[in-house]
């Protein structure tokens, strides 16, 4: 099982149209998925933060971004569970998104592509898994915006899995968060070769490097970058600095993988997140929630702070609900759901493989 546990499948799903939150229809729908462990595991659907994808253990030439997390005798164990995830619609990995085809134009969708939501993302994916034949999982996982799907899981979806582990979330986009989205939209759509999102294929915008830049600030803890950078210059020049550099690597590999487009879509459903929406607030909308929740948070997070996730848990031990909270010590800040897995994966796994041993216990008695 081990060999077999290691293989992953990485395929596409036509899930048909799917009706926006907006109103809108949004035609021929595919879905990109890795599928990857046990079989005949019970299945552990991840979901995936802003600019990650699909690819989440990987294989051994190119390593998805938790295959250190995800893997046989890992902290998610693929000899024992399956694990699927699957590249939000409105991204540029596999999905549709605004690199697609519009069947009406024959042309890409670029900046006329729908707003979505994350509700849209969570519909959409439903679908695909009901579509492969799922329709229960042990647990839905995810941070930043994959925390804010397993939210929505829970809501929209109360009895479809029996745990959900957020992380690095919080019921809603704080006002704080948003801003750092502004200036990255900002920077984007001000870029003189975004020619209002109908720039050239190939086009790296610069805009698209500063949004980035930005966002990199937000995900770390000033202490990480004070003690990584420690104000050294680069090549002992005086008018650059080391951080300087790296900001400026970053920028631009990301701009040569990711959609400026798809940036700001997944940044609109972001800004829009709020669980309480139509729903007469965020308390009302976790009474909802049936499945035993998980939430980890990380010390330093400047977009999701651990005290509002904490309320949230504490809401939910009051209304009597399962719930464990979970807060790290980490210099990681935000990002902390992405490494140090030493320091919180066997919460996880225990989280995990205690219900499977109670599972087994009681269908043996």
């Amino acid at each position: 099982m081990s060999c077999q546990s290691k293989q992953t499948y990485v395929n596409k799903v036509s899930i048909g149209a799917l009706l926006l939150e907006n109103g809108e229809k949004l035609p021929n729908v595919e879905i990109a998925y890795e599928r990857v462990g046990n079989p005949d595991g019970e299945v552990v659907v991840v979901c995936h933060a802003l600019t990650g994808n699909h690819e989440t253990v990987g294989s051994e030439a190119d390593p998805g971004w938790w295959s250190s997390f995800i893997g046989p005798d890992l902290y998610i164990d693929t000899n024992r569970f399956q694990v699927i995830t699957m590249n939000v619609i409105g991204g540029c990995n596999g999905s549709t998104g605004p690199l697609s085809i519009n069947p009406s134009t024959g042309k890409a969708y670029g900046a006329g592509f729908p707003a979505v939501t994350i509700r849209d993302m969570v519909h959409s994916q439903y679908k695909a898994l009901e579509i492969l034949g799922i329709n229960r999982a042990r647990a839905i996982i995810g941070g930043s915006l994959g925390g804010m799907q397993v939210l929505e899981w829970g809501i929209l979806y109360p009895h479809f899995a029996e745990i959900l582990v957020p992380m690095a979330v919080t019921p809603y986009f704080t006002d704080y968060a948003l801003a750092f989205n502004s200036i990255g939209r900002h920077a984007i759509i001000s870029d003189p070769e975004w020619k209002n999102g109908n720039y050239p294929d190939g086009a790296k915008l610069k805009g698209l490097e500063t949004a980035r830049m930005v966002g990199l600030v937000t995900y770390r803890s000033q202490s990480l970058f004070n003690d990584r950078f420690n104000r050294e210059r680069k090549n002992g020049e005086n008018i650059e600095y080391q951080v300087d550099s790296y900001m400026k690597y970053q920028g631009e590999k990301f701009s040569g993988r990711f959609d400026a487009n798809s940036y700001l879509v997944l940044l609109q459903a972001m800004d829009q997140f709020d669980i309480g929406y139509g729903r007469g607030g965020w308390e009302k909308a976790l009474l909802e929630v049936e499945a035993h929740v998980c939430m980890f948070c990380f010390n330093g997070d400047l977009l999701y702070p651990p005290g509002l996730a904490k309320n949230t848990t504490d809401f939910l031990k009051g209304a009597k609900k399962q719930v464990n909270y979970i807060e790290v010590d980490t210099k990681f800040g935000h990002d902390g759901f992405l490494v140090e897995f030493e320091k919180w994966g066997q919460k996880v796994k225990n989280l995990l493989e205690k219900a499977l041993c109670s599972k087994i216990v009681a269908i043996q008695k």
